[in-house]
């Protein structure tokens, strides 16, 4: 199953299968394990997670030998659309029929709907695209783990370090739902610890095209950096119109504060030349992750994102919590994936915190110049390290009740 249409939407909304028999096929039935991924298929963030976090699951499967407790695993996807109305009823149709583990979520609204699902229902819930910091603080689920870099971490890498180094003045262009207002949220708050300002903002629906007015707001507010809340093609669109009104020209950064290896590739290298950003996961940091990498390219043909990376270590690390619990009971795997270290091809040593949070290493990059010696798809050039998991928010900043004060 790859997408799902409305129609299939509104079928799945009237289902009446029973939540616990549901339950019951997963924990005993002698057929595949089923790892069900709710991803924006074929919508503004498909190179963001997408059919590459999919290849990802399935090269953790893959890694645990394909199967766990004596019975294979089974990698499902489908087109959420990023609508919490489709999400919500295809995670309460996938847990009636018995799917193991839902993941990735897609955009944030879509996400927390079935943090809302797999709470009450008690199934783990791997969270590896969405990036609001409301899924660890006071909307925490028991089940809900994120995977994905949160936008507090985000904020730190970006805000704070340019601020500390003089872009002190900002104006912000922010995606009109909860990912972007968080993100600039918490980019605002270190922007200012660090003795910086914020001019103004402009925000945009999901999907937008035209960012002329916003950019042209933005340059005659005379901000030193220009921050990008958004992501996927609203990012890519917004990037190329900057670049056509000379802003990085003129004086002015552009901070991308969620842009993937995928956008500078769709841009252009020299279109991005010079833009800031931050992650968890570069394909050229080490051999290790050049060498799985290369696994992924030779099914997807192209780099992955860090939410694709984050997708392998959700499922790797999931799958790992089952075979020690020797169960698929929820609150004992979710004890497991607590108790152990996420342990993985870039990940070492990470420990869950209580609010579900998995805080990787960050790093700061900056979108280097092109040149004939540089090795196919390396774009970055490491600023800086934030290790693990100084980067991150203490667990009881946002409310989770999970924390303990």
């Amino acid at each position: 199953m790859t997408s799902i249409t409305r129609r299939a939407a509104v079928t799945a909304i009237g289902a009446t299968a029973l939540a616990r028999p549901g339950l019951a096929r997963a924990q005993t039935s002698s057929g595949p394990i089923q790892v069900g991924l709710l991803s924006d298929v074929g919508g503004p963030y498909r190179d963001v997670g997408g059919p590459g976090s999919k290849v990802a699951a399935e090269l953790a499967v893959e890694d645990m030998g394909g199967s766990v407790l004596g019975r294979p695993v089974q990698v499902l996807q489908i087109d959420d659309q990023n609508k919490a109305d489709l999400a919500s009823a295809q995670a309460r149709k996938w847990i009636d029929d018995g799917v193991a583990v839902l993941a990735d979520g897609a955009g944030s609204s879509a996400g927390l709907a079935i943090q809302q699902i797999t709470r009450e229902r008690k199934r783990i819930f791997l969270m590896t695209t969405p990036t609001s910091t409301t899924f660890i603080g006071k909307q925490c689920s028991p089940y809900g783990f994120q995977f994905a870099c949160n936008s507090y971490a985000l904020a730190k890498g970006v805000g704070g370090e340019l601020s500390r180094v003089g872009g002190d003045t900002w104006f912000f262009i922010t995606v009109d739902y909860e990912m972007g207002i968080s993100l600039q949220a918490n980019t605002e708050e270190f922007i200012k610890a660090a003795g910086g300002r914020v001019l103004g903002s402009a925000k945009a629906p999901l999907g937008t095209t035209d960012f002329s007015a916003m950019l042209l707001q933005a340059k005659a507010s005379g901000a030193k950096v220009i921050g990008l809340a958004n992501a996927g093609a609203d990012l890519q669109n917004c990037i190329k119109q900057a670049h056509e009104f000379g802003i990085v020209q003129g004086g002015q950064r552009l901070a991308t504060l969620l842009m993937m290896i995928s956008d500078v590739l769709a841009l252009g290298q020299d279109t991005c030349e010079g833009l800031v950003l931050t992650n968890s996961f570069y394909w050229a940091q080490t051999p290790e992750t050049e060498a799985w990498t290369a696994r992924y390219v030779a099914k997807m043909g192209k780099p992955p994102t860090e939410y694709n990376a984050a997708s392998y270590a959700a499922i790797y690390h999931w799958l790992k919590a089952v075979k020690a619990a020797n169960t698929l009971d929820a609150d004992e795997v979710a004890a497991k994936m607590r108790g152990m270290p996420v342990e993985d091809f870039y990940n070492k040593g990470v420990t869950i915190q209580a609010n579900g949070c998995v805080p990787h290493a960050m790093y700061l990059w900056e979108v280097k110049r092109a040149a004939p010696g540089n090795k196919k798809w390396d774009v970055y050039k490491r600023l800086s390290t934030i290790p693990s998991p100084e980067a991150y928010p203490p667990p009881a900043l946002f409310g989770c009740p999970l924390v303990r004060s």
